[in-house]
């Protein structure tokens, strides 16, 4: 009655247990997946490698060779024997004897030149930013004849350096020490003169460069109002192209704190010679030469170029770039 015949044995399989099928299965999925990711990592590693740890690699590599010679110079600061070769081991002996000797010899004196380090770098900078500014904006704001023509001169006279004309700058301001002293040789108001000179190329045309974003529609807006070009300057446009005023002045500072050719033909009388120049004569004489007091000069002569960097590191990577933009 049930439906089957009498004597029939069923031939259906009973069902297998659901556990120990999942447990069969599972083992070697784990056994494979943990293959899998330990093949991934070891590829991982070399794609990683191939495509960015390379740069990884040449850039500790020549942060170490840069590092080098700033540790040098600072271990030799802190060792007074006198000598390079006593500064082979690196801070084997600290002190501060060479700083102390920096500021007690009367003949050559350090504050008096780093005081006429930061006069003439910083007369020189704000000038530079302030002249470089207003011929910056004429080439960008005004359309005059020759303007072209000006621009592309004051690019082209940048591929003449200034220590070409060294012979023609020494014979001009001797013959303008007769006439007016103050602007003549050993002067720093000659110097800063000279630097002004040959300030306005580059400067210029990166500022152009950075004033063409600013939209010539403010200017408009401030000519309805009744607005001159001078209101205009001072109250729109010097306020918007700050980044490009900060870069400018910065790269003008480190460059006259560390020039020494241009200086060292001018400055004649030791009160009134820069940094660069009075740390020359600790190395000058070929029998005398105190190394461990000139580096202690350099180090203390790249604070303030290093305080000035970090004040207006903000500006620089936008001052650049923008400036690069459009032009």
């Amino acid at each position: 009655m049930n439906g089957s015949a009498p004597g029939t044995v069923s031939t259906t399989p009973a069902p297998a247990d659901v556990n120990d099928t999942a447990t069969a299965h599972t083992a070697p999925d784990r056994t494979t997946v943990q293959d899998l990711k330990a093949l991934a990592r070891r590829r991982s590693f070399g794609v990683w490698f191939k495509d960015k740890g390379w740069r990884h690699v040449v850039g500790v590599a020549v942060t170490l060779f840069a590092i080098f010679p700033l540790l040098y110079v600072l271990s030799a600061a802190f060792n007074s024997t006198g000598t390079l070769v006593g500064s082979n081991a690196l801070f084997s002996r600290i002190d501060f004897g060479n700083f102390a000797e920096l500021f007690n010899n009367p003949s050559r004196p350090y504050a008096r030149w780093f005081v006429n380090t930061m006069v003439v770098g910083v007369v020189t900078s704000a000038a530079t930013v302030f002249l470089g500014a207003m011929a910056a904006y004429a080439f960008s704001r005004m359309r005059f004849k020759g303007r072209r023509i000006g621009l592309l001169s004051l690019l082209l006279l940048q591929m003449f350096p200034q220590l070409l004309a060294v012979v023609a700058i020494f014979l001009l301001l001797s013959g303008i020490s007769e006439v007016i002293p103050a602007l003549g040789l050993g002067s720093q108001l000659g110097l800063i003169m000279v630097y002004l000179g040959g300030a306005l190329g580059v400067n210029t045309y990166l500022m152009y460069g950075f004033f063409n974003t600013v939209p010539q529609s403010l200017d408009e807006a401030a000519k309805i109002d009744g607005a001159s070009h001078t209101q205009i300057f001072f109250g729109i446009i010097m306020r918007l192209v700050t980044p490009i005023l900060a870069v400018v002045g910065l790269l003008s500072f480190i460059g006259i704190s560390g020039e020494f050719v241009i200086a060292s033909v001018v400055l004649t009388d030791p009160d009134s010679q820069t940094l660069a120049v009075g740390l020359y004569s600790f190395v000058a004489q070929q029998r005398s030469e105190n190394w461990g007091v000139f580096a202690a000069g350099a180090v203390l002569a790249a604070v303030p170029v290093m305080a000035l960097f970090l004040f207006l590191q903000r500006y620089i990577v936008s001052g650049l770039t923008q400036g690069s933009v459009k032009g």
